[in-house]
């Protein structure tokens, strides 16, 4: 449920030096968003406003978060997180209680997690709470210095900590919660005595200590969880994370993933139950797939939307595009945006649609280009036929009727319609409108020379019999005129049908 007194602020300003990148480090993806929009996804069941502190790439970070409806703050120059919070206060006025406070790139960030963050500040009637996780090497991370009571008595940064305290496994996880009107006072005391010259939330917690306000933490399950992006390994290790928390969801919800250690699923995709997904599948965007569908190795998904008992054959690729109950795809089949497979539809091997619709039971299984297209219930299409559907300027459409028979390696030239029931015969280039039932041929007439290659055969070999022991370059030429001499032959009765 979401809380009126509580406002989330995600500190996303950062460069992200450490990951040698042009691109700011929130602005990196895993598990199918950027960073801070997983991190972002996460706070919104939580309050009633999100708020993004940026700085680096400020208009790049502002375009991932506008869709979560959350609002931003500008950070600039960046000096610190404290100096983010006080930017941050001036945006956010005075009806917020408490805040939940956490990183643009920790993308493992659970919703539960958050909520245990704030019940637990909640029922300590804490000043802060800090999120905290134990791990096996806590080697670079603050450590949390907690009083017998179990309330937090100090974060002591690794340089500063003694022997006994690197000791210690519990971590300051950067997220925290806040009462609101107890850490303004503390932060505007904060000042930056540290080699950066920043002003540092840590810093303000230690003041709430000092003045004796109640600071509490509580450890998230899975240390995992607020693990930041700092290098490109950590980006790989949080990518395949989430891929493998999307699968697990899945296949809790009765979908079969085989080896979902190869699948990249979406976070926004949706499977149904009975739904068999196999290795080395991509599910993108917002893909949405019925029950008791196939998808099979190696076929890519991007905004996909696939009906009930739907076959996606191997390595098929398939865009912004519906295929309807019962429709068999593939194998090497690309479908592009606005193609659509009516019920009991079938695309075969290498095979591309774009922009047509194919009506009930269609059939186009072989070597084909379907472009700009509306194709009749029960329509065969031979293979190697083509709609040329573009005159280098305009895209035109081709309509054909139903129960037609297109042969093969015809090619279509729109604007052309074919009526219901028509027969193309194969190899013809139609340029004009077929009527319903008619048989259009457009190829040119076969002529069949009876004993032509036998003759040909005749010529050349007394041709080389001829040359005798003359020079082998003599004999090559009387070889080539009298090949010659039939093909300009052959020629000259071909122009004459012209």
């Amino acid at each position: 449920m979401v809380a009126k007194d509580l406002i989330c602020i995600v500190l996303a300003a950062g460069k992200g030096t450490r990951l040698k990148s042009e691109i700011a480090k929130v602005l990196h993806r895993a598990g199918g968003r950027t960073l801070v929009e997983q991190v972002v996804a996460a706070c919104q069941p939580l309050g009633s406003d999100i708020w993004v502190v940026v700085g680096h790439q400020a208009e790049n970070v502002r375009g991932a978060v506008l869709p979560f409806k959350a609002k931003t703050v500008l950070q600039r120059p960046q000096n610190g997180t404290g100096h983010a919070m006080l930017i941050a206060r001036g945006a956010i006025g005075p009806k917020a209680n408490l805040a939940v406070v956490l990183p643009g790139d920790a993308p493992l960030i659970r919703t539960e997690t958050l909520s245990a963050l704030v019940e637990t500040h909640r029922k300590g009637n804490a000043s802060a709470t800090i999120l905290t996780a134990e791990l096996q090497d806590p080697t670079g991370y603050g450590r949390i210095v907690r009083n017998k009571d179990g309330s937090v008595g100090a974060i002591i940064e690794e340089k500063s900590a003694n022997e006994n305290q690197r000791k210690i496994r519990e971590i300051n996880s950067s997220m925290y919660c806040f009462t609101l009107e107890k850490l303004w006072p503390c932060l505007a005391d904060v000042r930056p005595d540290n080699a950066h010259r920043e002003l540092y939330l840590t810093d303000a917690i230690a003041l709430l200590n000092k003045r004796k306000e109640r600071v509490l933490a509580v450890r998230a399950e899975s240390a995992q969880e607020v693990l930041g992006c700092n290098t490109r390994a950590e980006l790989a290790q949080a990518d395949r994370a989430l891929h493998a928390r999307k699968a697990e969801a899945l296949m809790d919800g009765g979908v079969t993933i085989y080896l979902p250690e190869t699948v990249l699923i979406d976070p926004e995709v949706e499977v149904g139950s009975d739904t068999v997904i196999e290795p080395g599948v991509q599910l993108l965007g917002k893909t949405r797939i019925g029950s008791h569908c196939r998808i099979q190795s190696g076929s890519v998904l991007t905004d996909a939307a696939i009906e009930h008992h739907v076959l996606v054959r191997q390595y098929s690729v398939i865009t912004a595009s519906l295929l309807s109950t019962g429709a068999i795809v593939g194998p090497f089949a690309h479908l592009r945006e606005g193609a659509e497979l009516r019920p009991g539809a079938r695309v075969g091997n290498f095979v591309e649609v774009k922009k047509s619709v194919l009506g009930e039971g269609v059939k186009a299984m072989h070597l084909t280009y379907l472009g700009d297209a509306t194709i009749g219930r029960e329509t065969n299409v031979g293979a190697g036929t083509i709609t040329c559907n573009y005159d280098g300027v305009n895209k035109n459409p081709t309509t054909i009727g139903e129960r037609v028979f297109v042969g093969s390696d015809s090619a279509l030239v729109a604007p052309v319609r074919v009526g219901d029931g028509a027969y193309i015969a194969a190899g013809s280039t139609v340029t004009e409108d077929v009527p319903a039932d008619a048989l259009a041929i457009a190829r040119g007439r076969q002529v069949n020379k009876e004993g032509w290659a036998a003759e040909r055969r005749r010529q050349m070999s007394e041709a080389a019999e001829s040359s005798g022991t003359s020079d082998k370059s003599e004999g090559r030429s009387s070889h080539t005129k009298a090949a010659r001499k039939t093909g300009l032959s052959s020629r000259r009765k071909k122009s004459s049908r012209r």
